[in-house]
């Protein structure tokens, strides 16, 4: 039995098959965070100190897993590719970031649907590939990244990025206390197939491993109705019928168990950069 949200294709179309869950998730997180630089441009800064003097500007970037296309616009915006292309499982997540990619002359920009086990790229294609919190989505990710690692040229590189297998634990403990889910602690950490832990392993069978940075990201909700506001996007826990996906009922039930004060949290945040193996050092 399938038990992880992330692992289990019938909880696809409800995770993925609109938008709105995910920009509420990071639209709360966002407005939670005091501490951790922004991922996109993170990513950005890594890929550029990781260029040898003899790489060329980018001729292809690919973003896999590309969601909404946060990190395809950042990408696009300051790494200037010749292409990029955002490749991701849902037709939603597709057309919110074809709408929010804007224009960036030089570059010419593309979202095509497809599966990271089966990228849509041709074999030594791309200067970078980057796969920020989707290898996680994955029962098997070493496969994906040995996807990856087909499609870059010599010398190319690829970061990675997860999250800890512990994030956010504190929220787990919030949902638990107030009796909303009793098992919250004790579920499967979402980021298990690929986390902090095992992600340079990972890497490491089918690319060379170059860098691996670990960064604590904070957060403090201002109250039990921002908490909410996340916690009501997460499939992690067994919430009763009308919880899951109504920040105002899931508050109210919160409100119930818990005083109204700030709820600290934290995520650290993994970053392995790795070369295609054999590629220039």
């Amino acid at each position: 039995m399938i038990t992880n949200p992330f692992l289990d294709p019938g909880r696809q179309g409800e995770l993925y098959g609109k938008p709105a869950r995910l920009a509420r998730r990071s639209s709360a997180l966002m407005r939670a965070k005091i501490a951790g630089r922004p991922v996109p441009e993170t990513i950005v800064q890594l890929a550029q100190a990781h260029r040898t003097e003899s790489d060329r500007l980018p001729g292809l970037v690919a973003d896999i897993g590309c969601g909404r296309g946060t990190s395809s616009r950042v990408l696009a915006e300051q790494l200037k590719p010749q292409r990029l292309v955002g490749i991701d499982a849902s037709p939603a997540l597709l057309a919110a970031a074809r709408s929010r990619a804007g224009h960036h002359p030089g570059t010419l920009l593309a979202f095509l649907q497809g599966d990271f086990h089966q990228l849509p790229l041709l074999d030594d294609s791309c200067e970078l590939a980057v796969a920020a919190f989707c290898l996680y989505h994955s029962p098997d990710p070493g496969r994906a990244i040995a996807e990856i690692a087909r499609t870059l040229g010599a010398g190319g590189l690829a970061v990675l990025v997860t999250k800890a297998l512990d994030s956010y634990s504190d929220m787990d403990a919030l949902i638990a206390a107030a009796g909303l889910d009793p098992r919250a602690e004790r579920h499967e950490s979402l980021y298990a197939t690929a986390h902090g832990g095992n992600l340079a392993d990972l890497a490491q069978s089918a690319l060379d491993v170059v860098a691996v940075e670990h960064e604590e990201h904070r957060f403090e909700f201002s109250g039990l109705d921002h908490a909410a506001e996340y916690l009501a996007t997460n499939p992690k826990y067994d919430l009763a019928p009308g919880l899951y996906g109504n920040p105002g009922a899931l508050a109210a039930a919160l409100h119930e168990w818990h005083p109204d004060k700030p709820i600290s949290t934290t995520s650290v945040i993994t970053y392995v950069v790795a070369r295609s193996a054999g590629g220039r050092t």
